[in-house]
């Protein structure tokens, strides 16, 4: 069985987000039970691909506008990543540092252009190169209108018989865009325009849903949630119910991985406790903490949808209060958070370790050495770093929304290692930290949590099966 994947991001290529994360680890377990996964990706201009090998596998050309675009696919042969990788080089249209913004943070102002030039060209290559794959696996609205252009664009005709399955990631990014802007797709049946079309826009995101053989999104209480609240999109969510799935996404245990990490200061050898206290040691030691307090952590982008612009007043009333708990944070993005997050940081010096950067390897040994790990989600479609979390023994705090809800079981309930919340209210919040604080000066209680959290399987072994059973059914 042959499948195709087409995102715009990747793990370890090109990563903004969890997409990247699942992009890049789901077609190793799919590898395992024998569907072979072919990923896409545009070609930016990313340091993961310096002094990479590749061999262009195909040329071609085509009109968007008034633009008349030249793109080539090329293979990877370095085989490091336990996939077949391809990109898609269209010059012009990706060969820019950064996935969706530039270095100075800005957004790139031509994404439908990129976008739509990027899906076309996939499907150009595997129509001219005659590839049949089994299925085309489509993720996020990036790549939301291959699964109309297959059906209903006269120059895909012959693709039309290849089933599609559309992944969505995060459906508060829809890719709407002005149909005065229609000649950018290739000519399609008009009679199917309705399929394009939700409040009087081109939107990529509802056509797939409309047109994708079957739908997933990345855990199921995410998928319950769309019905009733999905930025306008909740009427088809209700009616297209039918060909939709909630497969929670895994982890690659082989990146995160305790016993092996390369990131991190101290290995787990045998005793998950002497792991933690190692590690946690290490961290404080480098951000002039305190080792013997609780130490609450956050990774992630600072931004509304994280429940971001909490955590600096969360961490300044907690330390006004009892200072005794020290935090570290590692992210970007919003100015006005990452300010608040620096004022509070250097009010409270020995407390609070801030890095207002994205740093892969500080971030595993943040997952290694916190005690707790802060995530108050707005929306949270699945959720990586509460099972990156746990995996390496930290108790994660959530609120009980999409993937956290599914993942996280709180420790009221039976065989629970986390703590949970249900709404977005500061006092709640708080009573959260009040309760993991308490749980501290459990020790006894404390170390069975991160045995029992750290011996939970969160592989991609099962939602890969799923997944094959989904291929297995259009197939």
């Amino acid at each position: 069985m042959k499948v195709f994947f087409t995102s715009a991001e990747c793990f370890p290529m090109a990563k903004v987000g969890g997409l990247a994360d699942v992009v890049g680890s789901l077609p190793k377990y799919l590898a395992g039970i024998g569907v072979e996964t072919s990923v896409v990706i545009p070609a930016y201009e990313m340091p993961w691909f310096e002094g990479k090998l590749y061999r262009i596998v195909h040329e071609g050309h085509l009109h968007l506008g008034q633009e008349y675009l030249y793109f080539e696919v090329r293979y990877f042969l370095d085989d490091i990543l336990g996939f077949p990788f391809y990109t898609i080089h269209i010059p012009s249209k990706f060969d820019r540092y950064g996935v969706y913004a530039g270095h100075n943070g800005y957004f790139f102002s031509d994404e439908t252009e990129r976008n739509i030039a990027f899906q076309r060209a996939f499907l150009m290559w595997i129509r001219d190169a005659g590839l049949r794959p089994d299925v085309v696996h489509c993720h996020d609205h990036h790549t939301g209108l291959i699964p109309f252009m297959m059906k209903y664009a006269y120059e895909f005709e012959s693709l039309a018989g290849i089933p599609t399955v559309f992944t969505i990631h995060n459906e508060r990014y829809q890719g709407a865009f002005s149909w005065s802007r229609e000649y950018l797709l290739p000519m399609y049946d008009t009679w199917k325009s309705g399929l394009l079309d939700w409040s009087d826009t081109i939107n990529p995101l509802a056509s797939a849903v409309r047109c994708a053989y079957r739908v997933t999104t990345v855990s199921p209480n995410y998928m319950n949630e769309l019905m009733h609240d999905s930025a306008g999109l909740e009427n088809l969510f209700r009616s297209e119910f039918w060909k939709c799935q909630g497969i929670l996404n895994g982890i690659d245990t082989v990146v995160w991985d305790p016993a092996t990490d390369p990131m991190i200061t101290s290995k787990l050898e045998s005793d998950p406790v002497r792991f933690k206290f190692e590690n946690k040691k290490s961290i404080c030691e480098e951000a002039g903490l305190d080792p013997s307090l609780p130490l609450f952590g956050f990774i992630g982008r600072l931004v509304l949808e994280k429940g971001a612009e909490f955590i600096a007043g969360l961490i300044d009333t907690w330390l006004m209060q009892q200072p005794k708990a020290n935090f570290i944070i590692l992210g970007t993005g919003d100015k006005s958070i990452e300010h608040a997050l620096s004022s509070v940081a250097a009010k409270h010096a020995s407390h609070v370790g801030c890095m207002l950067t994205y740093n892969e390897a500080m971030s595993h040994r943040i997952y290694a050495g916190t005690d707790f790990l802060l995530m108050p989600s707005r929306v949270e479609p699945c959720g990586l770093n509460q099972m990156f979390a746990m995996r390496y023994g930290t108790i994660p705090i959530v609120r009980s929304t999409g993937g956290l809800k599914d993942s996280v079981r709180d420790i009221s309930e039976e065989g629970g290692v986390g703590i949970r919340f249900d709404n977005m209210i500061f006092d709640e919040m708080m009573h959260a930290m009040w309760r993991a604080y308490d749980m501290y000066q459990h020790v006894t209680f404390r170390h069975h949590c991160i045995r029992t959290a750290m011996s939970l399987d969160f592989s991609w072994d099962a939602s890969a099966g799923r997944y094959k059973e989904i291929y297995q059914q259009l197939i």
